[in-house]
């Protein structure tokens, strides 16, 4: 698909720093586990749309 020139130029290198943070915010976003004091905390109102 890519041959190896993109990914030694800036947006090849770019592209590949980009798919390792989106993949590491997937990994440490599973990680988290939302708590009832967390729901306690957070103050939310519900809107109902006509």
């Amino acid at each position: 698909m890519y041959d190896s020139r993109f990914f030694q130029s800036k947006l090849g290198q770019a592209a590949i720093a980009s798919v390792a943070a989106m993949a590491a915010f997937v990994a440490l976003s599973s990680q988290i586990q939302p708590t009832s004091a967390l729901a306690a905390t957070i103050q939310c109102e519900t809107v109902e749309l006509a």
